[in-house]
């Protein structure tokens, strides 16, 4: 049965006062980097060999370790990346940057990360391998350094764009992995997240400014993503195209292709295009809840002749649509939907998303509807009174914070002025 009550304005029973608004999720609190203590730590660095030891001091190269090519690394174990830029040698546009192929296990995932501190770049991508499991990838950046994004060739496969497609290509049989809070730009695509992996989660990424122009209209999605089995995990990501044409969420197929078993939840998608989810062959199961949308539309089906069940709830979107197409079974309910133009609440809705994996890291997105210099936020479950907070802008996370403060009475004051004029909408990366 559907139930659907959104309409281009507030919903019913939606009740907005003249105060903010903290929506602060149960459940979402830190978790351990694994479920054990990790059985080994093993360092790799830019001018690292593949026969050292693996130690700090002899440190192993980034390519032969991701693939376990000439060490035994077991599960449990933790990869430490020293600080540098990792550039693929292959620099063509056939490059798809460097192989990962590691197998954790159930309660301890190997871990790749960086060594504490550490600002780690990969220049030309990363692809998941057939034979990957139970492995978490988090706090890298990842990014193609050419800067030239133009071809002559029309569609989504042009060769002749000088330079390595990059990104987070998931495109291996893998199951049970996570990526967590990467930092994914200037690449061909952001993140492919395909149907061979399987229970696997892309959480609290930053994927901006990626694609391509060609002679037809831009390419390259923020995420690009297809499944059948298991669920899909997409949560927490902050979303921004570059080119027009170019999708915020693309979880798209042909007739052929599926599209089922998501959970999109936490997302915040700005100044893009569509949030689409749906294809050309029936989806079921489509879970798309408490995500923020700003210049930017939902899109739950496409094409196909008619789709089975999803739960669309919670959701924020302002200056675009919410649209469901041809559902049996929809729950759609509690969305907030404002066309441009629409009559806007009053006061400020402010949301606070702690990150699951770093207790010192929050995301912080603000609609502020009556145009007020500064927002209080409450910091509840997040920060305390006394502690120090920085906002990082999700465009420029290793650059200089965009404003520092102390937490007092329990709030965070957030400045909302930018060259002199209190913007509708602000995102923010919060850090303790």
């Amino acid at each position: 049965m559907k139930r659907n009550r959104v309409v281009m304005g507030m919903p019913a029973g939606y009740l907005i006062v003249a105060v903010i608004s903290l929506l602060f999720c149960p459940g979402v609190r830190a978790a351990p980097v694994a479920t054990t203590a990790p059985a080994a730590e093993y360092y790799v660095a830019v001018d690292g060999k593949a026969d050292a030891a693996g130690t700090r001091d002899a440190p192993w190269d980034i390519a032969s370790a991701l693939v376990s090519k000439y060490q035994k690394i077991e599960p449990g174990a933790t990869l430490w990346l020293a600080a540098g830029v990792y550039k693929h040698p292959d620099r063509t546009s056939a490059g798809r940057g460097y192989m990962v192929r590691l197998t954790g296990a159930e309660g301890s995932p190997i871990v790749v990360r960086p060594v504490p501190g550490a600002r780690v770049t990969i220049d030309g991508g990363l692809r998941i391998d057939n034979g990957t499991a139970w492995l978490w990838i988090r706090d890298l950046e990842i990014m193609v350094s050419e800067k030239e994004r133009t071809t002559k060739v029309a569609g989504s496969n042009a060769a002749d764009v000088p330079r390595p497609w990059g990104g987070l290509e998931i495109v291996g049989a893998s199951h049970h992995c996570k990526y967590i809070n990467l930092v994914i730009h200037d690449n061909n695509q952001g993140c492919g997240f395909w149907k061979p992996a399987t229970d696997s989660e892309v959480y609290g990424c930053l994927i901006y400014d990626n694609g391509w122009i060609g002679p037809d209209r831009g390419h390259g999605h923020c995420i690009y993503s297809q499944n059948l089995d298991g669920i899909k995990t997409i949560a927490d990501n902050i979303l921004c195209t570059k080119f027009a044409g170019t999708y915020a969420m693309h979880a798209y197929g042909s007739a052929r292709a599926d599209v089922d078993n998501y959970l999109f939840e936490g997302n915040i998608a700005f100044d893009s295009g569509p949030f689409l989810v749906g294809g050309g062959k029936p989806s079921h199961n489509i879970r798309v809840l408490t995500n923020f949308l700003y210049n930017t539309g939902m899109l739950i089906g496409y094409n196909a002749p008619e789709n089975e069940d999803c739960e669309i709830r919670g959701n924020t979107i302002v200056n675009g649509s919410l649209s469901i197409t041809r559902y049996k079974q929809a729950v759609s309910e509690d969305n907030l939907v404002l066309g441009a133009g629409a009559a806007r609440p009053h006061g400020a809705l402010a949301v606070l998303r702690p990150n699951k994996y770093d207790v010192r890291r929050a995301n912080l997105v603000i609609f502020n509807w009556k145009r007020a210099p500064a927002i209080d936020v409450a910091g509840a479950g997040f920060i305390k009174d006394g502690e120090k907070f920085r906002l990082m802008d999700p465009k420029d996370f290793f650059g200089k914070p965009i404003f520092e403060g102390v937490c007092r009475g329990g709030k965070m004051t957030v400045p909302m002025k930018k060259e002199k004029k209190a913007g509708e909408f602000a995102v923010f990366v919060v850090l303790k």
